[in-house]
């Protein structure tokens, strides 16, 4: 195969990387997709903080120009960047009993209980694609990665590193499998600040469906240990659309139990109540300084990495 006539950015995809198993080639496609589709390569976005401006001169690189001071002051200044060479990243996953849900990848919607388990590209498939192409990243320019994932306990913590040989340690982890368990976010993430001594960029991916209070709790004592957070609630498009039509049996997803029920009855009132729990959770984010993005499994993996990217690159916390 010619490599230089693939088109990667196919590989942003989820049904596309629903189709491959391999967790550190989908990895590896998606990074290349990602290069591709940004035609410059996003490798200075993890470790790159912006350190001050200076007055453009003749013969300076365009794409550093600060075009937003530019359209205040009508002057062209550069932005300047401090080189991070200890950075650490830490993906954290949820990997309870919900974020096994999953609808993309199977030809339309089936039932509740269909489309829970079985083939298919679910929300922890999604939240692991992510996880390891930020580590592929990090490690590629010799920062440091990790990885932690949970549900109802901190089932794995990978310590970071930096070396070729990590990474595989990395993905290794993240093929584990979701768990019949609840989540118990507030506590873990309280366990992991007591963990991780390292000031260290925190990417946490998960549904968030847990007691706000508590998520909070937690997210604030990692805020407290000056981690840098970044959230990502990474939810199904059924969930953020609910389009169940037909009576039907719903499974809770975290030991919940079943419901019979006319979707069309309640849709209405879930989606109501989906809005209200993402905006207060938007809103707790905001109050400690934290980056909140709701990602959508049915869309190309670039939205959120690039939004990423862009964010560490430009200094926006």
């Amino acid at each position: 195969m010619d490599t230089d006539a693939v088109d990667y950015r196919r590989y942003l995809d989820p049904a596309t990387l629903a189709r491959i198993t391999s967790l550190d080639l989908r990895a590896r496609l998606i990074v290349e997709g990602l290069v591709s589709g940004m035609h410059r390569s996003p490798y200075q976005g993890i470790s790159v903080e912006f350190a001050q401006h200076r007055q453009y001169v003749a013969g300076d690189d365009i794409r550093h120009v600060d075009w937003k001071v530019y359209g205040k002051t009508d002057k062209v200044y550069l932005k300047q960047y401090l080189q991070e060479t200890n950075l650490q990243l830490i993906c954290v996953v949820d990997a309870s009993q919900s974020m096994g849900f999953g609808t993309v990848g199977r030809g339309g919607i089936a039932s509740v209980q269909e489309t829970s388990v079985g083939p298919g590209w679910s929300k922890y498939d999604h939240a692991t694609a992510v996880a390891t192409a930020l580590s592929y990243l990090a490690i590629s320019q010799q920062d440091a990665a990790g990885v932690a994932i949970f549900d109802d306990q901190l089932r794995r913590y990978c310590r970071p590193g930096n070396s070729p040989g990590h990474w595989k340690a990395v993905v290794h982890e993240l093929q584990m499998q979701p768990r019949r368990s609840k989540t118990d976010m507030g506590r873990i993430l309280e366990q992991l600040g007591q963990t991780v001594s390292h000031r260290s960029l925190i990417v946490i991916l998960s549904d968030f469906f847990d007691d706000l209070t508590s998520i909070a709790r937690g997210l604030s004592f990692l805020s407290y240990k000056k981690h840098e957070i970044i959230a990502l609630q990474v939810l199904d498009p059924a969930e953020i659309e609910f389009p169940f039509e037909d009576v039907q049996m719903f499974q809770g997803l975290e030991e919940t139990g079943e419901l019979l029920i006319d979707p069309r009855s309640v849709r209405a009132g879930y989606l109501q109540e989906l809005t209200r729990a993402t905006e207060q959770l938007k809103r707790t984010c905001r109050g400690l300084g934290i980056d909140c993005e709701r990602v959508n499994t049915s869309q190309g993996l670039d939205i959120p990495l690039r939004n990423l990217l862009t964010r560490r690159a430009s200094g926006v916390k």
